[in-house]
């Protein structure tokens, strides 16, 4: 019997043994672990020593992320904070003893955290390239969650993420271009920072709800669209073709820096020998890419060796980077008066096609047609094709290139012309005018000037009807209604991320309006109400019937215009002060801090039944300390949120010259510019 007890013993004592013998991945990262650019230790590797995650040079220090480890350049396929500035060598990686993962800089007198996350007991850099942070040996946090520029095998790109371009090979952070998982089930490549036509998309996977709202990368380089749905339909883009036999075979499909789409595959033989396979690309040309070339430049080549030249008479804004696009380097860019008494003359470039309407388009012979251009102060493009003379204005908003199969071209680019519409064809069009959406008045010179606004972020005017008393203004149709239902009513408000990028857009229209335009515009009445979500959920700014051009001698308020906008208008509206375009940034104020909290702007939901100014109840919220309470039960990072709120609250200061303008908004919301405290608000009446 003891014999019995004593081999009984001995054999749990070897299975105790053999248990913490067994490697245990969810603790290969202990707390108070530290990294740093300038020691031995780095980074931290995965098992199989192919991913890493720490510092890596970029520009004239480091920045963090993770990257695929190769011969003789590694692959960055993740990056933190991707944005901020790189960091000195004296910055370290640390995970803190209380389960934070910080980045302390200046001798840790600064701290940042990585990972949003503030309790957690251990941390891994896996062998898919996925690094994560447990708790009790649980994922609380991991980097697939939320992609830079690339997927990995076994990762996803869900609904409403999105992947943004880095700038270049050697520079991570977001650049030109980014493909979004609509929530439509459509994949979408666009240029980030575009004022082309409304289908602005170069790119589209042509998939529905149907097909599903994943895209997924398998690891075995299988590519495809997929749902959580009981019987789902997949629809594949690419599989893996090249033939990796006996070695290690690591996927990922990135957009690239030059707006393309691409599934690579990594060979690696051994530690010294590997190899890099593109599998599929989305586009073969990268002058298909929207964007590609930036404004009034032009595209030419075929493939991957695509060059960008500024027309004649410009120059490149950056010489080292001839993707930035070109200004005119002598004279003015918008038509001031007569071009008689200057020197202009005609220059020819052949074969080169515009993707834009004309403001102007005749039947003439070519000779005329360049003659025609010199006589029109408006014109710096004329393009002759097929016997017929179109006329265009600077500076190009969309994409140019080099073309084989055309004709001719004589000089250089142009605006949209309205059209005008009969009573009958619009009555027509509308059943009978069955849905009235909005009403207003506007005079001519405004039609003229709005008629020439072309951005992304505004909705387009596309023609008028004056038929006696009878007047209309004819837009685009964006067929995903306003802002406001998709705040307030929708069954599902849209996501943090998705909100701050609706925010920006917003912002991105204004500063169109205020500094880009011909003449710059007071909107006049931003709400959520009049602003309109296109298919790709771009927002747009609508209802110009109240906005009003800013000359030197500024506008006079209009309190016709206060029963619309109730809870939106600067406080100058309501005491005949001039108007000027900080009333915009007022309402953009007041936008924001809805856009946050998904809240209107004069029902706040608070604990009691008394209405309060949404404004007000947020700086109470701010000065508490208490910004949580916001979002409802959402969970966002309080950073964030305290950012996002504190710009909301500067431009909602009754002073308009205490308001910042748009373009230090639109820095502010990109986290390129600091943002002080703001002051307490001072009372604001509101209009029943």
């Amino acid at each position: 019997m003891a014999l019995e007890s004593c081999l009984l013993l001995l054999i749990l004592f070897l299975l105790f043994v053999e248990t913490r013998t067994q490697p245990n991945q969810c603790d290969e990262i202990h707390l108070d672990s530290q990294l740093s650019p300038t020691s031995n230790l780095l980074s931290w590797l995965s098992p199989s020593g192919h991913f890493a995650f720490g510092f890596y040079p970029q520009g004239n220090g480091f920045a963090i992320g993770i990257w695929l480890i190769g011969q003789p350049d590694n692959t960055v396929v993740w990056t933190a904070n991707r944005d901020d500035p790189p960091v000195s060598s004296d910055a370290t990686i640390q995970f803190s003893e209380e389960g934070k993962l910080l980045l302390r800089t200046g001798q840790g007198r600064y701290e940042k955290l990585i990972a949003n996350v503030s309790v957690s007991d251990s941390a891994s850099m896996l062998d898919s390239g996925n690094f994560v942070l447990y708790s009790s040996c649980s994922i609380i946090w991991q980097s697939f969650d939320f992609p830079t520029d690339t997927i990995l095998g076994g990762q996803s790109l869900t609904w409403s993420q999105e992947l943004v371009s880095s700038v270049s090979s050697s520079n991570h952070s977001s650049g030109r271009f980014f493909l979004w998982m609509q929530t439509d089930g459509n994949l979408v490549a666009y240029p980030r920072n575009s004022a082309a036509l409304p289908n602005d998309a170069y790119w589209g996977s042509n998939t529905d709800n149907n097909v599903g709202s994943n895209l997924s990368l398998n690891h075995q380089g299988h590519l495809f669209m997929n749902s959580n749905k009981s019987e789902p339909q997949v629809h594949s883009f690419a599989s893996s073709s090249y033939s990796c036999e006996n070695s290690t075979t690591i996927f990922r499909a990135t957009l690239d820096a030059d707006g393309i789409f691409r599934l690579y595959s990594h060979c690696f033989e051994s530690k010294t020998s590997w190899s890099v396979h593109v599998e599929w690309s989305a586009l073969n040309n990268q002058c298909d890419v929207h964007g590609f070339c930036d404004f009034n430049s032009y595209c030419s080549g075929t493939g991957t060796n695509c060059e960008c030249s500024c027309y004649p008479g410009f120059v490149f804004n950056d010489p080292n980077e001839k993707f930035s696009g070109c200004y005119r380097n002598a004279g003015e860019s918008f038509c001031a008066g007569s071009k008689e008494g200057r020197k202009y003359h005609v220059t020819r470039i052949e074969n080169l096609l515009f993707e834009r309407n004309p403001y102007s388009a005749q039947e003439l012979e070519e000779e005329k047609c360049g003659l025609s251009c010199l006589e029109d102060c408006h014109c710096d493009v004329a393009l002759y094709m097929n016997a017929k003379c179109e006329k265009y204005t600077f500076p190009i908003r969309d994409r140019a290139f080099l073309y084989e199969k055309l004709s001719e071209i004589i000089s250089l680019t142009g605006e949209f012309t309205l059209q005008s519409f009969s009573y009958g064809e619009l009555e027509k069009a509308t059943d009978g005018f069955r849905e009235e959406l909005a009403g207003g008045s506007i005079g001519a010179a405004e039609i003229t000037i709005i008629g020439q606004t072309y951005h992304r972020n505004l909705v387009r005017l596309l023609g008028f009807c004056f038929d006696h008393s009878r007047r209309f203004l004819v837009y685009e149709y964006l067929k995903n209604g306003t802002l406001a239902d998709l705040l307030f009513t929708a069954e599902r408000r849209p996501v943090w991320k998705e909100r701050m990028r609706i925010a920006l857009d917003i912002a991105r229209g204004i500063l169109y309006l205020h500094e880009e335009c011909v003449a710059c515009i007071i909107h006049g009445n931003i709400t959520p109400q009049n602003i309109l979500m296109d298919d790709s959920w771009i927002a747009k700014i609508s209802d110009f019937g109240l906005s009003k051009l800013l000359y030197p001698d500024k506008v006079r308020s209009s309190m016709a215009l206060l029963s619309h906008s109730r809870g939106h208008l600067a406080p100058e509206w309501q005491n005949d002060a001039l108007i000027s375009i900080k009333a915009d940034i007022y309402s953009f104020g007041v936008v924001l801090l809805e856009i946050i909290c998904c809240r209107s702007s004069i029902k706040a939901d608070v604990s009691t039944e008394d209405e309060m100014i949404l404004s007000r109840w947020t700086y109470q919220c701010f000065v508490a300390g208490q910004l949580d309470i916001l979002l409802k039960d959402e969970h966002i990072e309080y950073e964030s949120l305290e950012r996002m709120v504190k710009i909301g609250l500067w431009c909602v200061q009754s002073d308009p010259a205490s308001r910042p303008s748009i373009k230090n908004v639109i820095l502010m919301l990109e986290g390129s510019e600091e943002i002080p405290n703001p002051p307490s608000l001072a009372p604001v009446l509101t209009t029943p």
